[in-house]
Formats: C-alpha cells, sequence, structure tokens
C-alpha cells in the first residue's frame, strides 16, 4: 500500500492515478474527503484518509502500515515556502516513525544547486532532511510543468498570437507532463532496488521559445510570434519569478533527455500537450 500525498492536485493525483492504473493500492491523504477531486480520486479505486501534514498524529495514522509514501508539497500555502518546508519534513518524520520501506519524494530540478529560487531552494532543504533521516528515499527532479502553458501561453496581441516568456531565444527549456511524474514515480516503487539512493531529474520535452512559438502555430493554424522579455521586467510582478527565469537563462534544467526518452519514448511533448489542452485565443 502506497500513501500519496497532494493526491487532489496536479502532482500527486498524477502519480495516484498511475499507481491505481498499475494494480496498486494506494491511500490518498486529503484535507476534504467531501471535495471534487477526493471523490474522483475514490471513484478510481483509492482509499482516502483525512490527514493534515502540519499534525503528527494524524500523520502517523494515514502511514499506518504503509509500503511506500509519495510525498509532494506545495509553497503556495498560507505560509509560502516556509510552510512547504515544516510539512515536508513532518512527513518525511513521519514515513520515518513508520518504517516506510520506498519514499518517493517530489522536488524539482536545479533543487541542490544553489539557485536562489526560493521554491527551489525549500525543496533542496526538504531533501537534506530526508538524506539526514537515512530514509530508503527516491528524489525526482522535474522540470518547468507543461501544464503551466494553460496560464502563459499565447495571448492575442492586436489581432496576432504572441507567445512573451523570459527567456533568450537561444534558451532551451525542459519540461515536463504532470502525467509523466506520475509514470516516474510509479516505476520507482515498481523498481526499488534501481530507484532507492538515487536522485532523478526528468523531462519530456526541450525547446527555446521560438520552437515553443512554432508548436503553437501548427496547432492555431496561424503565425505566432515570440516575444523575448527581459527576466528583470518579471520583477515587478514577482521577484522569485524574475530569479528564476534569469536561472534558466544562465543555467538551466540538466534533465538526461536522450536516456529519458530512451526509456520512456511515449514521454508526453509540448506538441502533443498543446494537441490536447490548449485552444488559440479567439480573433
Amino acid at each position: 500500500m502506497i500513501v500519496v500525498f497532494g493526491g487532489t492536485g496536479r502532482q500527486g493525483g498524477a502519480v495516484a492515478r498511475e499507481l491505481l492504473r498499475r494494480g496498486r493500492t494506494v491511500r490518498a491523504v486529503v484535507r476534504d474527503p467531501q471535495s471534487a477531486g477526493a471523490r474522483a480520486l475514490a471513484a478510481a479505486g483509492a482509499e482516502l484518509v483525512k490527514g493534515d501534514m502540519e499534525d503528527a498524529a494524524s500523520l502517523d495514522a494515514a502511514l499506518a502500515g504503509a509500503h511506500g509514501v509519495y510525498s509532494v508539497q506545495t509553497f503556495e500555502g498560507p505560509d509560502g515556502s516556509a510552510g512547504e518546508i515544516r510539512q515536508g519534513k513532518a512527513v518525511a518524520d513521519a514515513a520515518h516513525r513508520a518504517g516506510v520501506t520506498h519514499f518517493v519524494y517530489g522536488s524539482v530540478g536545479g533543487a541542490e544547486r544553489s539557485s536562489g529560487v526560493e521554491h527551489f531552494e525549500s525543496k533542496g532543504e526538504i531533501e537534506r532532511h530526508i538524506a539526514a533521516l537515512g530514509l530508503p528515499a527516491t528524489v525526482l527532479r522535474p522540470t518547468m510543468f507543461l501544464s503551466n502553458f494553460a496560464g502563459i501561453g499565447p495571448a492575442r496581441v492586436d489581432g496576432e498570437l504572441v507567445l512573451t516568456l523570459a527567456l533568450e531565444p537561444g534558451t532551451v527549456l525542459q519540461m515536463i507532463a504532470t502525467d509523466d511524474i506520475g509514470v516516474f514515480a510509479a516505476d520507482a516503487f515498481d523498481n526499488a532496488a534501481e530507484f532507492t539512493g538515487k536522485q532523478l531529474e526528468i523531462a519530456g520535452d526541450a525547446l527555446t521559445g521560438p520552437q515553443m512559438a512554432e508548436v503553437f502555430a501548427r496547432a492555431a493554424g496561424e503565425p505566432v510570434r515570440f516575444v523575448s522579455q527581459p527576466a528583470e521586467a518579471l520583477r515587478a510582478f514577482s521577484e522569485e519569478a524574475a530569479i528564476m527565469f534569469g536561472w534558466f537563462n544562465d543555467h538551466g534544467y540538466i534533465a538526461d533527455l536522450p536516456a529519458l526518452r530512451a526509456s520512456h519514448p511515449d514521454l508526453i511533448t509540448l506538441e502533443r500537450w498543446v494537441a490536447e489542452n490548449w485552444t488559440a485565443p479567439a480573433k
């Protein structure tokens, strides 16, 4: 039985669904068992348990009898990255107390490389805590989520489609679909001897901004112009976003995409994600 945190979110939900598809017994820790996301998980075959990552007793109850744990937290809660760190450490501590056989943590690419991006650094701190506990663990480090393009995809400006990103034209950005995070997590549980003790950066595609614009243009059936925005221009909106896109330009993710594709030929590309999830804004 594998306990999945964040089961009603994008990443945890993808992990829970893939584990269920492979015939695994899944216990999803949720705050509200009556939420639409929780009910969907239950309908798919997951056991629901009400839990709170801020409450050690509820964590101990949720992990009772667990073989494995998939742990993921968000930095978008009320306490930001501090809350994420606190909750990530609490789940790891509970797994240690429960004697869990395999702990899989959903981190982020670059968490170990002093990026200066707050929500990368927070995950790095949780990674180090997991290692200090001596948990039999696998760390997955996803790159940028393809689903982010639902919010930052091309917009219509004066009649034309424009993709504006704070990426230099030659910067290659690695990205991944959350469904594929579920695949890698399920692989880790299926092949514990191979994955335990490993840290794996994962991606499904890698494109420059102009190449992304071409993908959207094919889907839209009309041109999409790429505009390279200076990362500093994001600072008024978000200091952290400015630092992150600056890091993308100067350093970037380092997933071994050829090796990942060799073992998983069906990794979801931006082309496929766009075809299945994106519609061009109306003229």
